[in-house]
């Protein structure tokens, strides 16, 4: 991974990233000299330029006009502000669409969308990746040795708004996909299970996207599909990449689509990370979520995941309201500085906004800004410029990592995907809510979580969550039954391990992949009534799921103790080689995960970075070559005292042996 920071400030000082998307071309030239004047006070140092630019920058095709652009970039050079320079590609102009009309993307009802709002492509385009790679060619021509531009900016939130697309030209696509997937029909009858039904190919040109149907489409196409439309778009970022670092030595970056866990997640962001140079995220709190600092803290690992534990980029998140949930709601004071920390705390080489100034039209002028309608002076503004002083404060912990990580979380993309798909036995069973859930009692109990794949090397945890890992590969399945073996401590959730890598059933007693590994075997799926709980009897309480099965080597933690499930076991515990596996047959309640979590926590010898905090006080540890620092976000109404020693970095005050965090505040502690 580049380090992103090294080029924000002279050799040898360690800066972190602060700014956000400047669109200049929304105002007329004498605000810009404004702006920067702005940026300079708030102690902006690097910002995102042309990102929809595309309209002003190429009026028609193979006509490119620049000169604005210029002006912009010397004005920000001039100023000392860097600028993460976009190829303008994620938004056709209307003079293209219209010219290309078949570009456009399909819905699954054969609906072709309209242009007039932003992403209106479809990913298999040919003449939409023609004209984008032009497009590219020209920006990197002009600009690869600009001194402004210290990294490229690729498109934007890829698959927002166009993906995944039904077009004919998608369906093309996706039959040369399957053929490098399968090579042969007998192969991909066999993956699709297409006796089911009479669904049997004879011919490549019958095969169709998962398009509309009567009934449920084959669930194997529909994932082959969605793995297909994220591979499109990556091929259209690496080409487009591929230009850039023909031209340039400069990073080249794309912004993920995080927040809400990516909750439309339209890409398998673990295989995009290898072709970025940088993780970049963006992420925006559900502002009627009332414990969302948790998730924007289960997003900010997964990010860091993603990034595999370096320094990663938070390249979007909002100053306080944005402009597309049902109720906007604004943050309250302090929750702008909180929210940042919390993305720096856990790897973030920095902290960015959409967008510098609030916009006066278009369908995002109510998305609040640096630079909010009422100007500066405002609560907002004032808050950005304090975390512009704070940011700078702790520039020293610049290109360290978050430490003293044991817990691992995986999220595999296709056990997400084929766990959203239809016809499963409850639609209660939510992939997503699950990790959430198992997530915020980790981070209830101080303890910071690495995400990793089923498949990734799993040996410096003492424990690991498999939480709804439905779809597992057979290198997923044998990776863990080696970590259990090696000594690890593996949490095993109902409905995981159910199907294999085509989203076939594993033969056998549930959960197919598993069950010698725990030591358990189930019968039967009971899932529960909405809102209904099942009693554990003094071990507590569950939802959403039960379970008839059997204990074979495993010890029985909790058992069913009412109704025709009562005396089966819920929660178990099996040693297998020199580690424990434990199966959990239903989601338990906050109160029963949190007891439960403290009883695998102390047997893995796991401890949290600051014992004995209040709930809602948040501690994360970052260190590096130079140094050692306790993060400490105070998310409650009151003041918390905390024992930690050496300097608080925000205020410069020394510290003995404890420190007082007032409400709602943060402090950065170096050891």
């Amino acid at each position: 991974m580049h380090r992103l920071t090294s080029k924000l400030a002279d050799p040898g000082h360690r800066t972190l990233a602060f700014g956000g998307d400047y669109n200049p071309e929304q105002w007329p030239e004498s605000v810009w000299h404004e702006d920067v004047a702005l940026m300079k006070q708030a102690g902006v140092n690097l910002v995102s330029v042309a990102i929809f630019s595309w309209a002003l920058l190429e009026p028609k095709e193979g006509v490119y006009e620049f000169d604005w652009l210029d002006r912009v970039l010397d004005l920000l050079h001039t100023n000392g502000i860097r600028v993460d320079l976009a190829n303008a590609s994620a938004s056709p102009p209307p003079w293209f669409s219209a010219k290309y009309p078949q570009s456009l993307p399909v819905t699954t009802d054969g609906v072709r969308l309209s242009y007039g709002s932003r992403q209106a492509f479809c990913s298999s385009s040919q003449d939409y990746r023609r004209v984008a790679a032009a497009l590219t060619v020209a920006i990197a021509d002009r600009y690869a040795t600009h001194p402004a531009v210290v990294m490229w900016h690729v498109h934007n939130e890829y698959g927002c708004h166009n993906q995944p697309c039904f077009c004919d030209a998608s369906a093309a696509a996706f039959r040369v996909w399957l053929q490098r997937r399968y090579t042969t029909l007998d192969e991909l009858n066999e993956a699709w299970g297409t006796a089911f039904w009479s669904q049997h190919y004879y011919d490549w040109d019958e095969i169709l996207p998962p398009r509309m149907s009567g009934a449920q489409i084959n669930p194997t196409q529909q994932l082959d599909f969605a793995r297909f439309s994220s591979d499109e778009l990556l091929d259209c970022f690496k080409a487009e990449a591929q230009i850039l670092r023909a031209r340039s030595s400069l990073p080249v970056t794309t912004n993920f689509m995080g927040y809400n866990m990516g909750l439309s997640q339209p890409v398998d962001y673990w295989r995009w990370a290898a072709e970025m140079d940088l993780i970049s995220n963006d992420h925006y709190l559900i502002a009627e979520d009332p414990e969302n600092y948790q998730d924007l803290a289960m997003v900010a690992d997964l990010t860091r995941g993603w990034a595999d534990g370096a320094p990663w980029l938070l390249m979007e998140h909002s100053t306080s309201a944005v402009n597309w949930q049902p109720r906007n709601i604004a943050k309250i004071d302090g929750e702008l500085l909180r929210n940042s920390m919390q993305h720096v705390a856990r790897g973030a080489d920095g902290a960015m906004f959409f967008q510098w100034r609030a916009s006066k039209s278009g369908g995002e002028k109510f998305h609040s800004a640096m630079v909010p309608h009422g100007g500066t002076d405002t609560k907002v503004w004032r808050e950005v410029c304090e975390l512009g002083r704070v940011l700078h404060s702790i520039g020293e912990i610049t290109d360290s990592r978050v430490a003293d990580v044991e817990v691992a979380i995986l999220h595999d993309t296709d056990a997400r995907w084929a766990s959203e798909l239809d016809s499963h036995p409850s639609v209660d069973v939510s992939n997503i809510a699950e990790t959430r859930h198992w997530h915020n009692a980790f981070w209830r109990a101080g303890i910071t979580t690495d995400f990793r794949r089923s498949t990734d090397d799993l040996s410096s945890y003492r424990l690991t969550i498999a939480p709804v890992q439905y779809l597992m590969t057979d290198a997923g399945v044998a990776n863990l039954r080696g970590y259990v073996e090696q000594g690890g401590h593996l949490v095993v959730t109902y409905f995981s391990g159910i199907t294999d890598v085509n989203d076939h059933i594993r033969p056998g007693r549930y959960p197919g992949a598993f069950t010698d590994v725990l030591g358990v075997g189930i019968e039967e799926f009971f899932p529960l009534h909405s809102g209904e709980t099942v009693a554990l009897g003094n071990f507590g309480s569950g939802r959403v799921w039960s379970e008839r099965g059997r204990a074979g080597t495993a010890e029985t933690l909790a058992a069913y103790s009412e109704g025709d499930l009562c005396g089966a076991p819920a929660v178990t515990r099996n040693t297998f080689g020199a580690g424990l596996a434990y199966y959990v047959g239903t989601s338990l309640d906050a109160d029963t995960l949190a007891g439960f979590v403290a009883a695998i926590l102390g047997r893995a010898g796991v401890a949290p970075v600051v014992a004995g905090l209040p709930a809602g006080v948040e501690t994360v540890r970052r260190s590096g070559d130079n140094g050692s620092w306790t993060f400490i976000i105070n998310h409650t109404r009151d003041e918390v005292e905390v024992p930690v020693s050496g300097v608080e970095l925000v205020s410069g005050a020394d510290v003995a042996k404890s420190l007082t965090v007032q409400a709602g505040k943060v402090a950065v502690v170096r050891h």
